[in-house]
């Protein structure tokens, strides 16, 4: 099998959801975050944010009163358990299944699993098997 390098944190720095229903989205959120481990980075009355993603409200001052189309994002795993526990996390709070954790054939050892947020986008872990990381995450300092 041919060595593959994958690299991640290049090219997106953030992603701005607006949603229908910002409870109901932060449930969801609040609970496969959880699951991945990464903790909810900031909120406000319309709107909060984990990393790379923010979710907003059509009202708040970012979303002009629009709302977003539907996105699939993929969140990163450390393993199978916990993309696992992103499902289980996901469906008991308020997602619904959209592609139950096992392999996928995208390339060896590719292990996710698909959930429809509140707002029917495509939300995704995804575990691509055994690999060592060149870091942690990226840390920027300004």
């Amino acid at each position: 099998m041919e060595t593959q390098e994958l690299h991640r944190g290049r090219l997106i720095d953030h992603i701005h959801l607006v949603v229908k229903d910002l409870p109901a989205s932060r449930r969801f959120y609040e609970a496969v975050l959880r699951a991945l481990d990464v903790p909810i980075g900031g909120e406000s009355e319309d709107y909060f944010w984990c990393d790379e993603l923010f979710v907003s409200s059509a009202d708040s001052q970012a979303a002009l009163g629009q709302l977003t189309g539907r996105h699939h994002l993929a969140f990163q795993a450390r393993d199978r358990a916990m993309v696992d526990a992103f499902h289980k996390a996901g469906l008991a709070g308020g997602g619904s299944d959209n592609g139950a954790p096992g392999e996928r054939s995208y390339h060896p050892g590719y292990y996710a699993a698909f959930l429809l947020d509140p707002d029917g986008n495509n939300i995704e872990a995804v575990y691509h098997g055994p690999h060592t990381r060149s870091a942690a995450s990226v840390k920027i300092t300004f």
